[in-house]
């Protein structure tokens, strides 16, 4: 190793087994160093005594930082709190990685799409620092206390999460914000908000116009195609992420978007939505839950003694994305019937996402359903845990946790699905 101390950032050449590689330092310690080098690629190189480091010159890399500028207060325009709740979206390269980490606070966030200052007044903060994998109740809410807590003063709320838990979030902050008379939007990017071909700038803007609408309730809005050609306006109960990286990954299931939104601040609704005329009373927060909750896939050789363990644990519900209609194994029934023996609810969904369950088609549905198996029509499966868990923080009484989860409270179920709803 050369004599000059070497440390992350610095540009060096590194020689080992008569093979070279220069570049800057990354990520370094006594075993090992990684470089980027200047195709773009990272290498990892071990470090002992066949390692022979030179410093060429000292060059720090710095992680992308937006330009901050003051935000201007103009009396004309509605006021949009925008909280960041972590994820991709609030991510930048952390290059001691290589990878993307949750590291950008909402104000920075908005300091790199100045555009939004075109359409309101702009107030930020940091509620979470969380992939979206990493979210858990306690997470949900805290979060539905500081967007209460928002709701006093501003004319909408936007919150930036992660895409892979944003179907959970979205349905129970649906549940905890009673009377919900202003807009809630969460949104989201597939790339963090670092990087040139970023879909957050785009998002942002769609969803801080979203929120100056005449919308009650909590929304998701994100590109509707691939290209940036448009956003789409997806009710918070009904919306689940379709594709692991596209743009457009987030799509309406069993139901139409609730409208299509563009940069330019205009905004086109496509079908019904509650507006704040429609909400008679004051807005008020319930987080009252029951965790014990789970989710159940079946599959076949399910192994009915699996049940058992959450029989034993002592949990209060369990939601079972059956297939089809909402089939599972004859095998699994006395698991279930002792299960509902213990006062655990068990509820059905699909695992077709589209279409809904109906347990009146075959008779080993029939069989289930006359057990106390709480059919949930078209509601999807992660709303349906959301929901059960909201429900069970408030009642344990069999027939009023029937009555309240096939209840239309937050527009969870659609009973007149469309055939051209199908993949929208």
């Amino acid at each position: 190793m050369d004599n000059k101390p070497v440390k992350i950032g610095d540009c060096v050449a590194v020689e080992r087994n008569k093979t070279m590689w220069e570049g800057n330092i990354i990520q370094i310690n006594s075993k090992s160093l990684t470089l980027k080098l200047k195709s773009g690629y990272n290498v990892g190189i071990t470090l002992d005594k066949n390692t022979k480091i030179k410093k060429i010159n000292a060059e720090k890399i710095g992680k992308h930082k937006p330009v901050e500028f003051k935000l201007k207060f103009d009396k004309t325009k509605p006021l949009v709190s925008i909280l960041s709740a972590g994820g991709t979206i609030a991510s930048s390269i952390d290059y001691s990685t290589g990878a993307i980490s949750a590291s950008y606070s909402a104000s920075q966030l908005v300091s790199s799409v100045p555009e939004l200052v075109n359409f309101a007044n702009i107030k930020t903060k940091k509620v979470l620092e969380e992939m979206s994998e990493n979210m858990i109740p306690k997470h949900w809410k805290q979060l539905a206390n500081s967007v209460f807590k928002e709701l006093k003063e501003s004319n909408g709320v936007v919150v930036t999460h992660g895409t892979d838990t944003l179907s959970y979030t979205s349905s129970m902050l649906s549940f905890m914000l009673k009377n919900l008379n202003k807009p809630v939007v969460i949104t989201f990017a597939q790339k963090s908000s670092d990087r040139g071909s970023s879909d957050a700038s785009m998002n942002l803007i769609c969803s801080a116009i979203t929120a100056t609408k005449n919308i009650a309730g909590v929304v998701a809005v994100g590109h509707g195609t691939m290209s940036d050609d448009y956003c789409l306006i997806n009710p918070g109960t009904k919306v689940r992420k379709m594709h692991s990286s596209q743009r457009d990954s987030f799509r309406p299931i069993n139901c139409s978007p609730i409208g299509k939104v563009w940069v330019d601040g205009k905004i086109k609704f496509l079908g019904k939505h509650k507006k704040k005329e429609d909400l008679k009373e004051d807005c008020y927060l319930d987080d009252k839950i029951e965790e014990k909750v789970a989710i159940v896939k079946f599959y076949p050789g399910f192994n009915p003694e699996l049940l058992d363990v959450y029989i034993d644990k002592g949990y209060k519900g369990i939601i079972i994305e059956g297939t089809g209609l909402g089939h599972i194994a004859e095998c699994l029934f006395p698991k279930i019937k002792r299960a509902i023996k213990e006062d655990i609810t068990v509820c059905m969904t699909t695992q077709t996402i589209y279409g809904k369950v109906n347990p009146y088609v075959y008779s080993n549905l029939r069989i289930l359903s006359d057990l106390g198996v709480i059919y949930l029509e078209d509601m999807l499966t992660e709303t349906a845990y959301t929901k059960l868990m909201w429900v069970l923080g408030h009642t344990q009484n069999k027939e009023e946790v029937r009555e309240m989860m096939l209840k239309n409270m937050c527009g969870e179920f659609n009973l007149k699905i469309q055939p051209n709803q199908f993949l929208y």
